[in-house]
């Protein structure tokens, strides 16, 4: 529609649990758009570029004359739309709170380079103006696993930013990729994730399984002898990473389309439940309450 008042490149992204929200594009495409698992943003017309920020005012008012009083989340898209400089998300901030009077909760991806970028205080002040929660694609907290995939990031650097964005009172959701070390790698890329996981102490979690719905070509090209895992490969990896968990109260969800086991529970009030539901899955996979491959939206 033509005249709607916000304009999309699709395709067009959000986590799962942001489905109510109005997401609200700062950018096209993602700065970084080098790990070779993702294929988010690889299309032609999903370029990085920084909108200009006189569209993304006018968005925001236009969306306030149409429905703002009923907006209570905003999702700030694409892939990170923190990289834009902390003038221009004060900007946009300030905008969201005038025109959207309601909204309660703004989030957003968030890789941790841009993080690295901005210092607490300018972390605080974003987060006074509303921003309350990120999502963070640490995908592992393994270096070797890391490198493997083009991350860009360390183990080093994704705590870093993890410990930042606390001290600013910022929350976070931090995302593992189970699967993504393969086979060779799957112990060290468990262990590693759960040893980053203990060090950040984050309020969310998930785990997601990598696939390659477009094929495995990019992938392959670092990380040639990648040996995939098969289904209870997967729950062993997960059975690894939960068992090495010491999380104080952090909401745990592993339910996304792409997970074989749903898994969902309070870490660590709910580890040992979590880890029955593995062990038994592991013993009897035959019995154990998978997801049908049809049924995981990929």
């Amino acid at each position: 529609m033509d005249d709607f008042p916000i304009r999309y490149v699709e395709p067009v992204y959000r986590p799962p649990s942001e489905a109510e929200a109005v997401i609200l594009p700062l950018t096209d495409g993602c700065s970084w758009n080098r790990c070779t698992f993702c294929e988010m943003y690889t299309a032609p017309q999903k370029k990085f570029r920084p909108r200009d920020e006189a569209e993304i005012l006018e968005t925001i008012r236009r969306c306030g004359e149409a429905f703002g009083e009923r907006v209570t989340r905003v999702f700030l898209a694409d892939g990170d739309a923190l990289t834009l400089s902390t003038r221009r998300l004060v900007s946009a901030l300030t905008a969201i709170r005038r025109e959207w009077p309601n909204v309660r909760r703004v989030s957003s991806y968030c890789l941790p380079r841009n993080v690295a970028k901005k210092s607490v205080e300018e972390l605080k002040e974003l987060a006074e103006l509303g921003l309350s929660l990120v999502y963070v694609g640490a995908e592992s907290g393994d270096d070797e696993v890391l490198c493997r995939v083009n991350k860009g990031e360390t183990f080093a650097s994704t705590l870093a930013a993890l410990e930042k964005l606390r001290e600013a009172g910022i929350k976070r959701s931090v995302m593992i990729l189970n699967g993504l070390g393969g086979a060779t790698l799957s112990a060290q890329h468990a262990l590693n994730s759960a040893r980053l996981m203990n060090a950040a102490q984050p309020e969310f979690l998930a785990t997601l399984v990598v696939s390659f719905p477009m094929g495995e070509a990019r992938f392959r090209e670092k990380f040639p002898d990648y040996a995939p895992l098969d289904i209870m490969g997967l729950i062993g990896e997960m059975e690894r990473f939960i068992s090495a968990l010491e999380l104080k109260r952090t909401i745990f969800r592993s339910d996304h389309a792409s997970n074989w086991l749903v898994l969902k529970g309070v870490l660590g009030a709910d580890k040992a439940r979590l880890l029955e539901r593995l062990r038994a899955a592991l013993a009897a996979p035959e019995s154990a309450p998978l997801r049908p491959a049809w049924a995981r939206g990929l």
